[in-house]
């Protein structure tokens, strides 16, 4: 290797704007259909908060680790090639998951209904009582026997259920149960009407009979009356189908829980490897600044991909698998575009002389937050929009299935609010400039909550569109004012390590417990009260907030080009070399930084 190798900055950025496309389109494969196809397959709310919360946490710990291995023992090139070629495999161990109803088949591509095919265990048994047979009664409930005066019980995903009128709904929770969310052919056996039927078959078999009680029977379906005549044989065989499921159930989530961390583990040193190699590449000839237009190219491939893939699985997937859950096309489509990813990898800039510094110097950052008031705040803000925006990753797509959007408008919804960032861009500078900082954090926070409650309130299949475009101050505008807050409170060499701390660690940690917690409430209370919930919580801390901001110390770095104008302008021998030098002070607080 030549001793003065040649650095050629503009192919670089070149395969770096490429890498950072293609990774875009890998994401958007699976990223925002997981949680979809997850429930497909039957896993319950909570468990898909577990399952999403373990994800973020391997982010936000196993991450760093891997990005410091990766330098310390100059193997940046082995963990990119690895990252990509572990996480395309381990994501096909996603399609070997059974759904927890083994008879489950591609509903959308035999004709059956869209919404009504999905198997949800450990979740809660809805009752409800029908007061009318009038055409009041919501589409969940198409195709079921409905009698004037009677209950009919049955499994029905709590979250989204829409309110009516000339019905009453009863919630009741029966814990660690499956039940079946019915279909077109009418109402299926439920988990509580089981139960009871083999508390009675168990009492009847120690008598020596082979007869159930009414009470039980009646309960259900089959039976065109209350307590009306049943098959005995045919509600064993009921039983046993029951108590099948529930142990499909178990095997699901257990696989898809085990699945997924190994492809976390494998894919999440990805992203951090790559952006550390690039910014060392480029820092060594001082060009860093010329790399901050990256994610726009990732944001551009994520908008292709999240359309391409939901194009694909609406119009190809009964041609390609016909077997299966609806989205296994997902898991292929993600392995294919890393191999692709792969190939550009083999291009990406990587440094050949290894600096000596860190570049990521997580213990100071900590340290740094932890004796500043003002990023204290901050990083407390940082973890609640991590926290409530992990509910819209989790469970947004759950609501918009429930009232009947197609893949296409998910993904739609998507671009839409990636764009609005993409577009608003160009005006940061004036925002900032007019509203500051703070007025910028107060506003992203506002109109966060304010996408929160338009989300428990949508009607449509369409209506999540139009409050997409909000995306663009609450997601964009929100984290400008957060990158130039670092900015403000960090000097020039902690501003890298502490955007890491704040985006990795934070958010990361944020959108964990966000995840765990939503997935309970979503299973308790339904989505719409989860977002109502979050709205709720954004706005108490924008109050916090907004009261504590004025009363913390408003210290800003030395800027040090207004200083050496100022120099230039009184430069006495008295004051060179003097302890209070502004360039003494420069040189101390680099060094500084050089060692820690």
């Amino acid at each position: 290797m030549s001793p003065n190798p040649q650095w050629d900055v503009p192919r670089a950025l070149g395969v770096a704007r490429l890498f950072h496309l293609v990774c875009g389109v890998r994401d958007a494969c699976v990223t925002p259909f997981l949680t979809l196809y997850l429930r497909q397959l039957g896993v319950a709310a909570p468990w898909v908060g577990i399952l999403m919360g373990t994800k973020h946490l391997i982010a936000a710990c196993w991450t760093p680790f891997c990005a410091f291995l990766a330098r310390r023992y100059q193997k940046r090139r082995m963990f990119l090639t690895g990252s990509l070629l572990g996480s395309a495999g381990a994501s096909l161990l996603m399609v070997l998951v059974p759904p927890a109803d083994r008879n489950l088949g591609n509903h959308f591509c035999n004709g059956s209904s869209k919404v009504a095919t999905t198997v949800l265990p450990l979740v809660v048994t809805q009752t409800v009582t029908m007061t009318s047979a009038q055409g009041s009664v919501p589409n969940h409930w198409a195709g079921a026997p409905s009698l004037p005066g009677s209950r009919h019980t049955r499994a029905l995903d709590t979250s989204g259920f829409p309110n009516g009128s000339g019905k009453t709904q009863e919630r009741t929770l029966r814990g660690l149960q499956t039940y079946l969310v019915g279909s077109v052919e009418g109402v299926r056996t439920t988990a509580q009407a089981l139960n009871l039927v083999t508390s009675g078959l168990r009492e009847n078999s120690q008598k020596g009979t082979s007869e159930v009680s009414n009470a039980n029977l009646s309960l259900l379906p089959g039976s065109t009356t209350l307590g009306g005549p049943v098959n005995v044989s045919k509600t064993q065989g009921d039983i046993q189908t029951h108590n099948h499921t529930l142990k499909g159930s178990q095997w699901t989530v257990i696989l898809s829980f085990g699945f997924l961390v190994f492809w976390e583990l494998l894919a999440a040193p990805l992203e951090q490897v790559a952006d550390d190699s690039l910014y060392e590449y480029l820092d060594f000839v001082d060009a860093a600044d010329r790399n901050k237009d990256l994610w726009v190219w990732r944001l551009l491939g994520i908008s292709a991909g999240v359309c391409g893939i939901a194009a694909l699985v609406e119009h190809l997937e009964c041609f390609l698998v016909a077997n299966g859950p609806q989205g296994v096309i997902y898991f292929y489509s993600y392995s294919l575009v890393s191999t692709l990813a792969l190939a550009v990898s083999t291009a990406f800039p990587v440094p050949i002389d290894q600096q000596q510094r860190p570049s990521y110097k997580a213990i100071k950052a900590l340290s740094l937050v932890r004796d500043d008031s003002r990023l204290i705040l901050l990083a407390f803000t940082v973890f609640w929009i991590g926290a409530t925006t992990s509910t819209v990753q989790n469970f947004l797509f759950w609501h918009m299935k429930d009232h009947g959007s197609s893949d296409l408008v998910m993904g739609f919804s998507v671009v839409l609010g990636l764009l609005g960032e993409i577009l608003f861009h160009p005006f940061r500078t004036s925002l900032l400039r007019k509203l500051s900082r703070v007025g910028v954090l107060g506003l992203g926070l506002g109109c966060l909550a304010l996408q929160m409650l338009y989300y428990a309130f949508i009607w449509s299949w369409w209506s999540v569109l139009p409050v997409q475009i909000l995306s663009a101050i609450s997601s964009g505008a929100l984290w400008w004012a957060v990158g130039a807050s670092i900015g403000d409170l960090a000097s020039s060499r902690m501003e890298r390590s502490l955007n890491t701390l704040f985006r990795g660690h934070l958010y990361e940690s944020g959108c964990s417990l966000g995840s765990f917690v939503g997935g309970f409430v979503a299973l308790r209370f339904g989505v719409a009260v989860l977002y109502q919930a979050c709205c709720v919580v954004l706005l108490l801390w924008l109050a916090v907030f907004l009261s504590i901001q004025p009363r913390l110390p408003q210290e800003q770095r030395i800027n040090y080009s207004k200083l050496l104008a100022m120099e230039g302008s009184n430069s006495s021998d008295s004051e060179q070399g003097s302890e209070g030098d502004w360039l003494v002070r420069a040189m101390r607080e680099e060094h500084t930084d050089w060692k820690g």
